[in-house]
């Protein structure tokens, strides 16, 4: 599969003020990895961890102090025109659409911007108006709309000229759950239908857990994880969860097999047992607490993925 993005060694210095003194300060710290076309891929890490420094020189805003780097095949800083028309870029916190200007009237700028033909704004403005619902505010200035309307009449403009990659910063920040969901369920269908690359920077595990197929955590500029959700948590060491809810009151269900006890409630009537995937499995686990009492429910819940962030960083100190 073709690359999007290819990084070699990239790393990126700043100098900062100390007081009297000037120090130097890694932002981004000899980052190699590589997007094929079609992933979709949460970059994920604390606040000042380099995430907003690399996309930065992916996207040619800024100058690598080492390292390579190539987005879409294109020299982001050498191509950077070029390039504006084979990626999109939604901030959470940045608008790209004119406030004071109808939602149609930015489609139609950027749509000349990207020197669309006709037939092409018409056609794609008219699958992103239907996909996203924004029939009811088109004529609506930019300045009036509700925080979830301009959100996906952000990311309509940012996908307006068909991008091959598309870079989400916070899309999610400070939407409602209805609106989070509508979006989340848009993106995953135009990765479908398109092939799109997403790569997603967000504090919100829900958007990672549900768009994307790989995670690359970083810390303190450097790579520190490069693989899937399952593989983030079993590098972290955390457990799955079984809570059953039983037909009749019951002592703690201690010394089952690989699992241990966290909770009891409501006499025993429900109780909650933590495991390591590595080691068992949730149907061992069941079938283990199925021999000792009656079961009318369970759950199994997966780890929670800012927990196994933090684990993460705390080995890391």
């Amino acid at each position: 599969m073709s690359a999007i993005v290819e990084a070699e060694g990239l790393t990126r210095q700043f100098t900062v003020r100390d007081g009297a003194r000037r120090r130097r300060v890694l932002a981004v710290d000899d980052l190699t990895t590589r997007i094929s076309a079609g992933e979709a891929v949460g970059y994920i890490g604390a606040n000042g961890a380099g995430k907003s420094t690399t996309i930065k020189m992916l996207t040619g805003i800024l100058v690598p102090t080492s390292g390579t780097v190539t987005t879409c095949g294109l020299r982001p800083v050498k191509d950077r025109r070029r390039l504006a028309r084979e990626v999109g870029v939604v901030f959470g916190q940045r608008s790209q659409l004119w406030w004071d200007l109808p939602v149609r009237e930015s489609f139609r700028i950027l749509a000349a911007i990207h020197t669309l033909s006709a037939a092409a704004e018409r056609a794609r403005t008219e699958e992103l108006v239907e996909r996203l619902e924004l029939a009811g505010f088109l004529a609506v200035p930019v300045r009036q709309l509700s925080l979830g309307q301009r959100m996906r009449a952000e990311v309509a403009a940012a996908l307006l000229h068909s991008p091959r990659l598309v870079i989400l910063d916070e899309p999610t920040i400070g939407l409602d759950v209805l609106s989070k969901q509508r979006l989340r369920e848009f993106l995953v269908a135009e990765r479908r239908a398109h092939g799109t690359t997403l790569l997603l920077t967000t504090h919100d595990m829900g958007d990672v857990e549900r768009l994307c197929d790989r995670v690359l955590l970083i810390d303190h500029g450097r790579l520190v994880y490069d693989g899937d959700l399952a593989g983030l948590s079993r590098t972290a060491g955390a457990e799955r969860v079984l809570t059953v809810d039983l037909t009749a009151p019951s002592a703690d269900l201690t010394g089952i097999p690989a699992a241990r006890h966290l909770s009891s409630e409501a006499n025993g009537l429900r109780q909650r047992l933590a495991f390591d995937a590595e080691s068992t499995t949730a149907a061992r686990v069941f079938a283990a607490v199925a021999e000792r009492a009656e079961v009318v429910d369970f759950t199994v819940e997966e780890p929670d993925i800012e927990d196994v962030v933090r684990r993460i960083y705390a080995a890391r100190r």
